[in-house]
């Protein structure tokens, strides 16, 4: 009995988990448990470990010696002035001059500011990557589903001429080509039913579900708004909110700070010691002593790497000017991708579609009369799955304009 609840169990998860899924489930699923968005969110753990390390301050180092040791037998005494044992405990303390400390911690910080930023870009390009795959799954929908609309409809006419042949009606060729057309329907089902397929585990390898797990289905129709914002402000929103380019302009800051810890590092650290003295046998006697030390910048004044952080910085703002033209760009061609695939879209619903069907319909009232051929019908019906294959897919064309339009502006940025 307890197997049986085991497996009416398992069943109901197993149902519960194909449910199908919205876009918006899709896109929050998917920001959840990607893994290679799990790996770029690990790098903000990784900066924010950095800024742990920048804090610390230089360890103090203890020194414990003992000179003089009688090991050897020589005895210690006033005749040979031998000694006396001396037993030392030292201490050195690095004071670190030009705020280095201080600066690492603001290059530190500001690289995770660039890490969190980096890593909501990732999750703007893995939600268009999503919202994509969730387009092409619900173009993969219509089109198997017009498929098997086709196959119905040829298979009513096959039936048909085979009640006339038997009839006396219609010639037997006649029903054998239908039955042929039928067939060839029924092949292009199942060529729509393969990419469908395809298109859901592509989805469902960007949901992060496992290879083995129930198979995804989607929900929703595709997306139509009917108003879009202006060119110009796209342009402001790209500007101000994508964060690939919000990460390039903190990396620039952060190149700056950067450089100026380079400087620092240049200067010289004292190091302050205290020291304890005991001496033993022909002297008895504890002292204190005190001592300073640095080194001499002689040869190395960090020359090297001060060089680096200068050439960083001029990268850093080169890759900022060229993002900003990037994204300029990006907005154009996104926008000029949306205004295309509107008039295509506005050209098939207004000129093509309805004529499409009208002449399909007419001409398989007309075959059923025997008025045309079967020809005809064939073409007329090929002339229809064109125009409403392609209805579909300048549907799907447009709906990802406009995800790809949101992206480019930012505005598809969990924030």
């Amino acid at each position: 009995m307890s197997n049986v609840c085991v497996l009416v169990l398992a069943l109901g998860a197993g149902a519960a988990a194909a449910a199908p899924l919205t876009i918006g489930q899709a896109v929050t699923e998917a920001l959840e448990k990607n893994l290679g968005l799990m790996a770029e969110r690990a790098n903000i753990a990784v900066a924010e470990a950095r800024v742990i390390t920048a804090r610390l301050r230089p360890n103090p180092v203890v020194t414990l010696e003992a000179d003089h040791l009688d090991l050897l037998g020589t005895g210690f005494n006033e005749f040979n002035a031998g000694g006396p044992s001396e037993y030392n405990f030292h201490t050195d303390f690095v004071f670190e001059r030009g705020r280095k400390r201080q600066l690492r911690t603001e290059a530190a910080e500001a690289g995770v500011t660039v890490a969190e930023l980096q890593f909501l870009d990732a999750a703007r390009q893995l939600v268009l990557d999503v919202q994509n795959a969730f387009v092409d799954a619900l173009l993969a929908r219509e089109s198997l589903a017009l498929a098997r609309e086709n196959l119905k409809s040829f298979e009513r006419i096959a039936e048909i001429n085979a009640a006339r042949v038997k009839a006396g009606d219609l010639a037997e060729v006649e029903s054998l080509r239908s039955r042929l057309a039928a067939l060839q329907f029924e092949n292009s089902v199942r060529q729509a039913e393969l990419r469908q397929r395809a298109a859901l585990t592509r989805l469902q390898v960007l949901l992060g579900r496992p290879r083995l797990s129930p198979a995804v289905e989607v929900a929703g129709e595709l997306r139509h708004d009917l108003s879009v914002p202006s060119l110009e402000d796209v342009q402001r929103a790209a500007v101000e909110l994508r964060p690939d380019l919000r990460a390039l302009q903190r990396e620039a800051a952060r190149s700056g700070i950067e450089l100026r810890s380079q400087l620092a590092q240049g200067k010289v650290d004292y190091v302050v010691g205290t020291e304890y003295r005991r001496q033993e046998v022909t002297a008895k006697s504890n002292s204190l002593g005190f001592s300073l030390s640095f080194a001499l910048p002689v040869f190395n004044r960090n020359q090297g790497e001060i060089a680096r952080a200068r050439q960083e910085q001029r990268q850093a703002e080169l890759r900022l000017r060229a993002l900003r033209l990037s994204i300029a760009g990006e907005v154009d061609g996104a926008y000029q991708q949306l205004e295309t695939a509107r008039g295509l879209l506005g050209n098939i619903e207004t000129r093509m579609l309805q004529r499409a069907r009208d002449v399909r319909q007419i001409t398989e009232y007309s075959y059923r009369r025997g008025e045309a051929s079967l020809l005809e019908l064939l073409d007329a019906q090929r002339a229809f799955n064109e125009t409403m294959q392609g209805y579909n897919e300048a549907r799907a064309e447009y709906a990802r304009s406009l995800y790809l339009l949101d992206s480019v502006s930012g505005k598809a940025v969990i924030q």
